[in-house]
C-alpha cells in the first residue's frame, strides 16, 4: 500500500522536471495533461493534472492498495462508519481501470482507496474530481 497525492499544476512539463529531480525518479506515466510517478522511497503515488485554472493545488488524496482483499476491507470499514461517498467498480479514470471507494473528510478533501486493474488508452469519464 502507498499514499497517493494528486496535485493540480499550472505547467505539466515544468512540474514533471521538478518532481523527477526532487525524488530522483523518472515519470512513470505521461499522457496529455496528466502524469504520474510511482515512487518506492518514500512509498508515494504522485499524480499531476495540468489544471492552471484550479483554485486549489491539492486535487485529492488517496491510498493505492495492491490486493483485492485490502480494498474490500477499506470499503467495508468506510461503509460501516458511514464515510463511503461512492464505490466504483472497473471505472476508467486517469488512463487506468480501477476499483475504488471515495470518502470526504470534514474539511471537504476527497480521499480514495483504489486498486489498479489495468492501464487504459483513454483518460476516462470517471474523473469527476478534476476541475
Amino acid at each position: 500500500m502507498r499514499v497517493q497525492l494528486a496535485l493540480n499544476v499550472d505547467d505539466l512539463e515544468q512540474a514533471i522536471s521538478f518532481y523527477e529531480a526532487l525524488f530522483g525518479v523518472e515519470v512513470h506515466k505521461r499522457e496529455p495533461g496528466y502524469a504520474n510517478f510511482s515512487i518506492e522511497s518514500p512509498p508515494l503515488k504522485l499524480v499531476l493534472f495540468e489544471n492552471p485554472e484550479a483554485s486549489e493545488r491539492l486535487n485529492h488524496l488517496g491510498v493505492e492498495v495492491f490486493d483485492r482483499a485490502d480494498l474490500r476491507g477499506a470499503t467495508e470499514r468506510l461503509a460501516a462508519m458511514g464515510l463511503a461517498d461512492s464505490v466504483e467498480d472497473a471505472e476508467t479514470c486517469c488512463y487506468a481501470t480501477q476499483d475504488k471507494v471515495w470518502a470526504t473528510d470534514p474539511q471537504g478533501t476527497r480521499w480514495e482507496y483504489y486498486r489498479l486493474l489495468e492501464d487504459a488508452p483513454e483518460f476516462g469519464s470517471g474523473c469527476d474530481f478534476i476541475g
